[in-house]
């Protein structure tokens, strides 16, 4: 078993880190709420830190998922990060969904301080993180990669490694960027037929019987239909995410303007006072602009 440490136990990051106790790990965790890294501590016995450093200087490769781009590089970086207590060697292995631009910068603060750092992205929400069937996109050396390579496997049976050193966001961004549009297209159509008298559970069975079925589609739906906007990933996080997508779009050149359209519906809902709940509560920006509301009992 490893000593591994984890930052940032949040909605993803708390299961995460519990799995990896549960498989066997040692493991010193470290949250920005005190409280969430005590609580693991005392129900899995995690050791809990008062710093990230603690974390990096107690483990041979630290995990992290935290929210955005600057508390990824302040956990890292900062006076108090990571690196500050890591030794030459320890590996760095960020979860979060972040800037693929600024994931470079901080791989190379880290080399030079002999720390190996992966880009490890995850997707499959908060179900996914509590069930342990995460996938993982990663990029960085491949020496650490498989070196590192069987400590996912509590949080998640799908690690795909992607390539050099921010690769891993640029799968990560693409992916979010296909999936924001699947569901504002669905929303769309859905929020169409509902006006325009349709049935919501006979355009979805019908959605699932031709091309346009998605898994996105059928796993959200039913959630809509019962107007269940519980967070099982943000709206304020994917809108973070579609605005990565798009500088990365902007740095090598590729135009995205379905995405920012999407991007902007998004920013809607976030005007709304809908960033916490589920990324699928956008739409309700459309229903309030067409006057009807999709429900149906499932």
């Amino acid at each position: 078993m490893a000593k591994l440490g984890f930052c940032g136990l949040g909605i993803m990051g708390y299961p995460m880190a519990r799995n990896l106790r549960r498989a066997g790990h040692e493991l010193w965790v470290w949250s920005h709420t005190r409280a969430k890294a005590e609580r693991l501590a005392a129900e899995e016995g995690a050791t809990a830190c008062a710093t990230p450093r603690e974390v990096g200087a107690a483990a041979e490769a630290v995990f992290l998922c935290v929210g955005d781009t600057r508390m990824s590089e302040e956990t890292i970086l900062g006076e108090d990060g990571v690196a500050a207590g890591a030794r030459p060697g320890t590996v760095v292995i960020d979860a979060s969904t972040i800037s693929a631009l600024a994931s470079e910068r901080i791989a190379q603060a880290l080399a030079a301080k002999g720390i190996h750092y992966l880009d490890a992205p995850c997707t499959g929400s908060k179900l996914g993180a509590e069930q342990g069937k995460l996938t993982f996109m990663v990029g960085g050396a491949p020496e650490v990669f498989e070196r590192v390579k069987p400590w996912f496997a509590p949080m998640g049976p799908q690690v795909f490694y992607c390539g050099r050193q921010g690769m891993g966001l640029r799968v990560k961004l693409a992916q979010n960027l296909i999936q924001s549009n699947i569901l504002q297209a669905f929303v769309e159509g859905i929020v169409l037929a509902a006006k325009a008298g349709v049935d919501p559970k006979l355009m979805l069975e019908v959605i699932n019987n031709t091309a346009a079925r998605a898994g996105l589609i059928s796993f959200k739906a039913p959630y809509i239909f019962r107007r269940d906007f519980n967070t099982h990933f943000s709206t304020k996080w994917m809108h973070k995410d579609i605005g990565l997508a798009m500088e990365l779009a902007e740095a090598v050149e590729v135009p995205v303007p379905i995405t920012a359209v999407t991007g902007q519906i998004f920013q809607a809902a976030l005007a709304q006072g809908l960033g916490e709940e589920d990324f699928s509560s956008i739409i309700k920006v459309l229903e309030g602009l067409a006057g009807v509301e999709v429900k149906a009992g499932l």
